[in-house]
């Protein structure tokens, strides 16, 4: 059974752009890449100071993968891209969220969905809203566009709307 997920992308250590690049060919080796954002540059949420800018992007991802599949896939991709896991929100080399599974709900500490604070962020709403500008929380019903018009697209810059190729 096929199941749409919407992954978030972002990268601000090495080569950024060319890590996103290779992660969306990763991600098209576990089913069908429907839809890719637009490229966002954006300044670091949290974290250590002094950190550089990230690139963010989302995409659609039609999966027969279960969740906890994806999400294992999703870490084995990150650990390729040389991603460690020292402290949290650091700067990375490849960071890809899982924000929606379907209309899935689970509050489970390994695999929260939707993500937590997905509609909270400019980074990763702005490109959610390019996938589907409709997209419901799946608890709040609030559309990705009705979110980031909440939160204001403070902080964010379109980089390139077709930057995949």
């Amino acid at each position: 059974m096929s199941h749409s997920a919407f992954i978030a992308l972002g990268a601000n250590l090495g080569e950024p752009l060319a890590a996103l690049r290779r992660a969306v060919d990763e991600l098209r080796t576990l089913g069908t890449v429907e839809a890719v954002s637009a490229l966002y540059r954006t300044a670091p949420v949290g974290g250590p100071s002094g950190q550089p800018d990230y690139l963010n992007a989302a995409l659609r991802l039609d999966t027969d993968l279960t969740a906890a599949a994806l999400l294992a896939a999703r870490h084995a991709a990150e650990a390729r891209a040389g991603r460690e896991r020292a402290r949290r929100w650091e700067a990375r080399v490849l960071d890809l969220d899982l924000i929606l599974y379907g209309d899935q709900v689970s509050g489970d500490p390994a695999l929260t969905l939707p993500h937590p604070r997905a509609w909270e962020r400019a980074f990763v709403l702005a490109p959610l809203a390019d996938l589907d500008p409709a997209l419901p929380h799946p608890v709040t019903g609030e559309t990705a566009a009705q979110a980031l018009a909440r939160v204001g697209p403070g902080g964010i810059e379109q980089v390139s709307p077709t930057w995949t190729q």
